[in-house]
């Protein structure tokens, strides 16, 4: 059983610790108390997951219950269609470190198995969350389903839960400026390189985190010093190429800094290969090895072959400017310090 510790820093106010009880589901996990819950992969804990959860909270307030959400350690698409899974918009320590700043008592991580998806929706709902979970009350998403026949829904899951004892209620959708959001919607947004509007859905910045790896210094040269930043290994979406407007903070660090960041292969330059090069402004320190984690803002332009140096350097000097001159450094909708102990 892991308590996740996260303090959210609040203006001149004193900092407020947040405590939610994280537990992976084993085959002895038997815990005590009634609870509300709800269930999904809840990538990138965006606005929608924020409003169901809030509909999570206040039963669980009203009926004297803990507070409880369901996730998995995987993709759930990545164990029943064997054909890959959808790009994440964050990691599983990312994800559990943003449920945990929505107040919510306590998070069941499943380790997704064949087993569990041979599950029958009544079977999960008797064995896991009746009998192991001690759910009264299930909270189901507009869209959501479980269980291995994906014909079933919420209408069924209601008759399931009167003859086990589980009490079954549908939360709403949740649109914001007229775009219904959901996860694949926002992964879309990103792709698209419409990384303000993703924003606007998550409730905050979409950001990747990498390390600090060498280039070709090409940047340096010209006067726009650059660290590249490498996330292999990682199943993040990465935006559309272009450039974009960021903030960039370094781990170990608290402030974030301004900065513009390309994503291609630096047609002026003839290099094949893809990279993510930040320019981080007023920096000179060397972040070789270093940890950064990058938010993007907005949109600046597409990259583009340039006709000559000379001609990307006042590009990018425009570019720069534009950054300054720009709205993105006006919230910080996720400034928080986490600390996790087992």
């Amino acid at each position: 059983m892991i308590k996740l510790l996260v303090t959210v820093f609040l203006g001149n106010f004193a900092a407020k610790t947040i405590r939610m009880t994280t537990t992976i589901l084993g085959d002895d996990t038997l815990l005590h108390g009634e609870a509300v819950c709800t269930i999904g992969f809840f990538d990138g804990v965006h606005r929608g997951h924020k409003y169901l959860l809030e509909q999570v909270k206040d039963i669980a307030c009203r009926r004297g219950m803990k507070s409880m959400v369901i996730t998995f350690d995987r993709h759930p698409r990545s164990v029943v269609c064997g054909d890959g899974k959808p790009q994440s918009l964050t990691t599983l320590d990312e994800k559990l470190r943003l449920l945990s700043l929505c107040g919510i008592d306590h998070c069941v991580v499943l380790p997704f198995t064949k087993q569990m998806a041979a599950l029958s929706a009544r079977e999960f709902m008797e064995d896991v969350l009746c009998r192991r979970l001690g759910v009264k009350v299930l909270l189901i998403g507009y869209d959501n389903r479980f269980g291995h026949n994906r014909n079933e829904g919420f209408y069924d899951y209601v008759g399931y839960g009167r003859e086990i004892g589980i009490e079954v209620i549908q939360s709403q959708s949740f649109d914001a400026d007229g775009v219904r959001v959901s996860s694949s919607v926002v992964r879309w947004l990103i792709g698209e390189g419409r990384v303000a509007e993703a924003g606007r859905c998550l409730g905050r910045h979409y950001a990747i985190r990498g390390g600090v790896v060498s280039g070709y210094h090409e940047g340096r040269k010209i006067g726009f010093p650059t660290a590249n930043i490498d996330i292999a290994g990682s199943d993040l979406i990465v935006p559309k190429n272009g450039v974009y407007a960021v903030r960039v903070r370094i781990e170990g660090e608290k402030t974030w800094r301004l900065g513009m960041l390309n994503i291609g292969s630096r047609p002026t330059f003839d290099r094949p290969d893809q990279t993510i090069e930040v320019n981080i402004f007023g920096f000179s320190g060397n972040l070789y090895g270093r940890v950064l984690t990058v938010e993007f803002c907005r949109r600046i332009r597409d990259e583009r072959r340039f006709s000559s140096v000379e001609e990307l350097i006042r590009q990018l000097e425009k570019d720069r400017d534009e950054v300054n001159n720009g709205n993105v450094n006006d919230e910080d909708n996720d400034s928080v310090n986490s600390e996790e102990s087992k």
